[in-house]
């Protein structure tokens, strides 16, 4: 028998995933592709559509009944060519009508709860923090791209583990394993600051972002260089929030992202969230869920199907579930 399907996908630098969903929260289907950056010279609708056919894979594209795309940069004068990415990629499946836009911070709060008011930290490649009324971000903090913010971020993490390896080498900072890891990371020398820049330089931010697990192990294991790094990125990441939220009490807090999924920032973030009197935040699962949700409630699918799945996408992902929110 048929079925109603929604899609959900997100997209950002580093990934773009896509969920098929049941109109009771099922999930049906998933896909996956690189990352789809809206404002490179790439073809990021081939990433969606790489997305979008994996989550269609054995479904009937005639069952689609709503769909919601959440792309990086579509809140920050990018909408339209966001809007415009999204449709070539519906287009080019042959699916009718098409996806309705939004960005990648209401994914992400609709991916940990789902209510419709509440705050949002997201500290992935980039980093940015959010309030959000209605199911609709009100203000936020930061999120300006790796050359101009995203201060905490995992980019942030790798540039500043950089510097500092670098300042080692030539004298101006104190002992540190910094430069070791990260060289180990890019493959080239250790002691060599020219092959280490000359490595960085040639690094897309998403790739750069992948350095900073060097800087967290780092932390982990006493480096002050990198234990300092680590607490600054978590006073920046909460100060973000404090910026764009002032009041951590009404609502919910949700956290998403790589570097808050664990670790030593996310430990210090929580931490910080407990000194200003926030309840326990909740954690985000993966946004194609989050995004997939918001296409269920715009859809007029039965109350409770966006709680359903995010229970079972925590659940699937060996965590325990996001509160459910009336």
């Amino acid at each position: 028998m048929a079925q109603r399907v929604v899609l959900g996908l997100d997209a950002g630098g580093t990934s773009t995933r896509c969920a098929a969903v049941s109109a009771d929260g099922a999930a049906l289907g998933y896909g996956r592709a690189p990352g789809a950056n809206t404002f490179s010279g790439d073809d990021p609708a081939a990433a969606l559509e790489q997305a979008l056919r994996g989550a269609l894979a054995g479904l009937d594209s005639a069952d689609v009944a709503h769909a919601v795309f959440g792309l990086a940069g579509a809140s920050t004068g990018g909408g339209a060519r966001a809007a415009g990415i999204a449709q070539a990629a519906w287009d080019r499946i042959g699916l009718p009508g098409g996806p309705v836009v939004t960005d990648d911070i209401a994914v992400a709060f609709a991916s940990g709860t789902s209510g419709g008011t509440g705050a949002v930290l997201i500290a992935g490649t980039g980093a940015v923090a959010a309030r959000v009324t209605g199911g609709a971000v009100q203000s936020r903090c930061d999120g300006h791209g790796w050359l101009l913010g995203d201060e905490g971020s995992a980019v942030w993490l790798a540039l500043e583990g950089l510097r500092a390896g670098l300042a080692a080498l030539d004298g101006r900072g104190g002992p540190t394993s910094l430069h070791t890891r990260i060289a180990a990371r890019l493959e080239v020398p250790a002691g060599d600051s020219a092959a280490l820049v000359r490595a960085a330089h040639t690094c897309r931010p998403a790739e750069l972002g992948e350095l900073a697990p060097a800087v967290t192990a780092a932390a982990g294991e006493g480096d002050a260089a990198a234990e300092r790094i680590v607490a600054d990125a978590a006073q920046r990441l909460l100060c973000s929030l404090a910026a764009a939220a002032p009041d951590a009490a009404d609502g919910p807090v949700v956290l998403a992202g790589s570097i808050l999924e664990g670790g030593p920032v996310a430990d210090a973030v929580r931490a910080g969230l407990r000194e200003r009197g926030a309840g326990a935040p909740l954690r985000a699962v993966d946004g194609a869920f989050g995004a997939a949700g918001l296409a269920l409630r715009a859809s007029g699918a039965p109350r409770g199907a966006h709680a359903a799945l995010l229970r079972r996408a925590a659940a699937a992902d060996g965590r325990s579930g996001p509160r459910p929110v009336p």
